[in-house]
């Protein structure tokens, strides 16, 4: 017990006072009320200041007095986006396609499948795309189906119904098989703890 008030007797000798530290601290009538219903009087408010922990202020050095690490085109900010260089969630992103890219994919066929008798050559061919698009968006799916109902076919499987995504495609198999030793067990062993 004796110990203990020697330590404590020890630890508040080594206390600084608080006129003495770098921090703000409250002034007058204020400077007494704090210490009157403190818990520690001499703790002090943690706020530096400014004159001894700004220097210099962080406006105060000329922009030329030093040099940014950049690397090029890592330090590029117009096409190094935040969502391009994040590995750690580098999630699969989603693509989309809506009516006017199916009609346009229906219509002419895609770069690798081009529909040849469709698709005309040079100026006319990108004229062309351009309608097709512009169709799919006013008037969607519905108006190419009503159209030409034989050219949906070449698409369709021989059911007439859409392909199968490839992993709910049955006639695929497992996709893999796990090894003996990968996985969890069956059955667990049973362990006793003393």
């Amino acid at each position: 017990m004796a110990r203990d008030v020697l330590k404590a007797a020890k630890s508040a000798s080594n206390a600084i006072a608080v006129h003495k530290k770098y921090t703000v601290q409250s002034t007058g009538i204020w400077e007494r009320l704090r210490r009157l219903l403190a818990v520690d009087p001499n703790r002090s408010t943690g706020v530096p200041l400014n004159s001894q922990y700004r220097l210099p202020t962080p406006g105060a050095l000329p922009p030329q007095s030093y040099d940014d690490p950049v690397t090029v085109p890592a330090g590029d900010i117009a096409d190094n986006p935040y969502w391009k260089r994040d590995v750690r969630r580098n999630y699969p992103r989603l693509s989309t396609v809506n009516q006017a890219d199916a009609v346009g994919l229906l219509t002419v066929g895609s770069r690798a499948v081009p529909k040849d008798d469709v698709l005309q050559i040079g100026q006319a061919g990108e004229q062309q795309l351009v309608e097709v698009k512009q169709q799919g968006k006013e008037r969607g799916l519905a108006a190419i189906f009503e159209k030409d109902k034989r050219g949906i076919q070449g698409v369709l499987g021989a059911d007439g119904l859409p392909p199968i995504p490839c992993n709910l495609n049955a006639s695929a198999g497992a996709k893999y098989q796990l090894g003996q030793g990968q996985g969890y067990p069956a059955v667990y062993p049973c362990r006793t703890f003393v």
